[in-house]
């Protein structure tokens, strides 16, 4: 993301290379996972067991503004790029680590992922149907979002340290449950820890508070996503979907009211939309200005004019990722000479 950014990016990696270079996809001998991360990066490989590869690592140091880093303690002391002696070499550094439960209380050093992050911090908890297991997305919102509160913290550092007085850098500690704790924000306000009771629950794809809210099966075998819930959406929605009565307007107009027969109201716009073909349902949700989308596949999202108009998809080649060490001369000659 800082690559995005306009970031020279080095990768620094270990003799064998960085394990997501052989993982998922492979296609042509390269990782289609790799030739996404490994976007904007130059490689260079160190071998930071040994004395000459701690010596270059340090000397690159020495020039950089952001080092990024996800090492347990005992090896960032083995290997001497702990923030004290980092920070020794240059104290304008701002160095992010990057663990999955932080660098204290009593899970420090534990190890993370994504994938727990996310059951930690109760987000797993509150996927699936309401009578349902809790369930795991399939895509990786832990890693993401940690990147993202990663990006954010470097960049406030960065600004900090540029247009404050002391020039220092700084050491951010970085958890992947962090960023699912600002996820669950609202969930976990909604709870009187005080009265006690049951904790929030899963409950499909709705939400508690706000109907109508959830995806939906059209005629042609599709599947959209709807979030009308205001009373002006409501208002709106109900002619559309044959409902343009005074006693429909009041039992489902206001947010108080329909709250109360929410499974209700929910079941009478599944029904008009499971008449209807996903194209007609969009644009008479779109026309009466009521939120909806439809639910993409990967393949939708390829096809779509609007992604593709506000040049939203990269189509990357192998080679917008490094090879292997590939940028080692240019690397030392730009930083070191």
């Amino acid at each position: 993301m800082l690559g995005d950014l306009g970031a020279d990016v080095v990768k620094v990696e270990p003799p064998d290379g960085d394990p997501m270079r052989s993982m998922g996809v492979v296609r042509d001998g390269v990782s289609r996972n790799w030739a996404w991360v490994g976007r904007h990066k130059r490689s260079i490989v160190l071998d930071l067991t040994a004395d000459d590869g701690q010596g270059t690592f340090q000397e690159l140091v020495g020039g950089a503004d952001v080092l990024i880093e996800n090492l347990d303690e005992r090896t960032r002391e083995r290997w001497h790029c702990d923030f004290a002696t980092l920070a020794r070499i240059n104290p304008r550094i701002v160095v992010v680590t990057v663990t999955g439960f932080g660098l204290t209380g009593p899970y420090a050093g534990r190890p993370g992922a994504g994938t727990l992050a996310e059951a930690f911090a109760g987000f797993t908890h509150m996927i699936g149907e309401r009578d349902g297991p809790p369930m795991l997305p399939s895509v990786a919102v832990g890693d993401t979002l940690t990147a993202f509160i990663g990006v954010i913290g470097a960049l406030a550092a960065c600004w900090g340290r540029d247009a404050g007085t002391t020039g220092q850098g700084r050491h951010l500690d970085v958890t992947m449950y962090d960023p699912i704790l600002q996820l669950m924000g609202a969930t976990i306000s909604t709870y009187d820890a005080a009265a006690g009771g049951e904790p929030p629950g899963r409950f499909g794809s709705r939400v508690h508070g706000g109907v109508p809210r959830n995806v939906y099966r059209t005629r042609d075998d599709r599947w959209v996503a709807v979030s009308g819930t205001t009373d002006a959406q409501v208002g709106r929605l109900l002619p559309l979907i044959g409902l343009d009565t005074d006693e429909a307007r009041e039992r489902y107009g206001s947010a108080r009211a329909r709250i109360a027969v929410a499974d209700e109201l929910d079941g009478l716009v599944a029904a008009w939309i499971a008449t209807q073909d996903r194209t007609d349902v969009l644009d008479a949700f779109i026309g009466a200005r009521i939120p909806i989308a439809p639910v993409n596949d990967v393949r939708d999202i390829l096809a779509d004019p609007h992604l593709e108009a506000r040049g939203d998809l990269d189509r990357l080649q192998s080679g917008v990722a490094p090879g292997l060490g590939e940028h080692r001369d240019e690397i030392l000659h730009d930083w070191l000479s």
